[in-house]
Parts: C-alpha cells; sequence; structure tokens
C-alpha cells in the first residue's frame, strides 16, 4: 500500500477524493488549513469525514490569511454573495490553493510520499484561477523542480482527479464509493452547527448537483425553501 497527502475542506469534492485516494489502495494522510476562514464548520466537518474514512492521520494546520483579507470568506466586512455575478467572485482567497499545496507538498517530503492529492473542479465551479488544470500541472512541474525527493529521483504527482466532473459526476461517484455527504459542509456562511444558507455559490452549486445527479439531498439548511426536493 502506498501512501498520499490528501487537502481535505470538508466539503463535498474533497470528500469524493479521499474515498476515491481509498479505492486506489493509498494509506491517507489528510491535511486540513484552518486559514481563518470565516466559520469553523468546515474543520469540523474534515474532522468527521477524516474519522469515518479510517483516514491514517488527520492534522489540521493554522495560518492567517485573515491578516491580508481581500475575500468574502477571510474578511467579514465583506458579504458573501448570494446572487449570480460575472469574473472571479469576492469568495475567491489570494493564493489559497497555492499555499495548502505547498504544505501539503511540505508534509509529503517529510512523510517520504510521492503522491498529493487535491479536489480541485474546472466544470461546476466558481471560476477560480487556482482551479484550472493549467495551474495543476505548473504545480507539479514546480514540485518537482523544487524538493529534495525530486531532485534525488522520487517524482512528485498530484492528483486532480475532479477536474473535468460536473458536480453531479461528483456526488455518483462519490455515492458509489459510500461517501456520506452529510458529514461534509460547502457552504460558504455555514453556521457553526453546520447548517447551510442555501444561496450563496457553493450552496447553488451543490443543490444543483444533487438534483442533477438524482440522489437525495442531505445537507442542513437554515430554512426549509431551500432544501432539495427529496
Amino acid at each position: 500500500m502506498k501512501n498520499a497527502v490528501i487537502l481535505l475542506s470538508g466539503g463535498l469534492d474533497s470528500a469524493t477524493v479521499l474515498a476515491l485516494a481509498r479505492q486506489q489502495d493509498f494509506a491517507c494522510y489528510a491535511l486540513s488549513v484552518d486559514y481563518g476562514q470565516r466559520h469553523r464548520a468546515e474543520l469540523a466537518a474534515a474532522r468527521r469525514v477524516a474519522q469515518a474514512q479510517g483516514v491514517a492521520e488527520h492534522r489540521v494546520i493554522a495560518m492567517d490569511l485573515a491578516g491580508f483579507g481581500g475575500s468574502a470568506l477571510t474578511d467579514t466586512r465583506l458579504a458573501v454573495p448570494e446572487q449570480p455575478g460575472s469574473g472571479i467572485p469576492l469568495t475567491y482567497v489570494p493564493a489559497r490553493n497555492t499555499i495548502m499545496l505547498s504544505f501539503a507538498l511540505a508534509w509529503a517530503e517529510v512523510l517520504q510520499v510521492q503522491d498529493i492529492f487535491i479536489g480541485v473542479n474546472a466544470v461546476d465551479y466558481s471560476g477560480y484561477p487556482d482551479c484550472r488544470p493549467e495551474y495543476i500541472e505548473a504545480f507539479e512541474r514546480m514540485a518537482n523542480l523544487a524538493t529534495k525527493a525530486a531532485v534525488e529521483g522520487r517524482h512528485m504527482t498530484l492528483h486532480a482527479p475532479l477536474q473535468h466532473l460536473s458536480k453531479a459526476e461528483i456526488i455518483k461517484l462519490g455515492a458509489g464509493l459510500g461517501v456520506d455527504y452529510s458529514l461534509t459542509v460547502s457552504c460558504y456562511q455555514a453556521e457553526e452547527n453546520g447548517s447551510a444558507c442555501g444561496v450563496c455559490d457553493s450552496c447553488r452549486l451543490r443543490r444543483a448537483g444533487f438534483e442533477a445527479a438524482g440522489v437525495a439531498d442531505p445537507t442542513r439548511y437554515r430554512h426549509a425553501r431551500d432544501a432539495a426536493p427529496r
């Protein structure tokens, strides 16, 4: 059995990626990042998912992107958009995936792991530039230039298996792998108990995905009107 580092946010996509890595016989070391996001519900969800899927180890690393702000997810003075807009939305967190992947890469080197998994998606997503396939390819190239492991011949591979799947396809895949999506939190402004607003971009994508997949939506919404038909 090989080892892999999995970036685990506590959301739907990362829970699916974790299950995929386990299906591929990886012993999974899950890494979550407390980056100063506006709620901690997703970190609690990451802990639940890690426990449910039996990871080898789960670590939560803290850093303070809220100290920079610039995003509705790290600056509480900025409202989370509740209507679709054009361009890259205000929920984009500058350099977040680059920093998280750098942490994952550092841990992978320490563990002597050559495989890192991330749940980015470039189909049903919010248009973040650090979710695009060309970004993932560029980070993998950098990882193989910048690490002692790669210089000594241990090639680093960055896996992004959900890149080209729709949200419905991701949900169908995860359901087939036994992922319990009731444990996950995707909402950008979830309450501390994990209940979702039902109106932010992430909630809209998640709800539409369950509807298109024909899978019952287990999300706990604050208002009954936001719940998808069961």
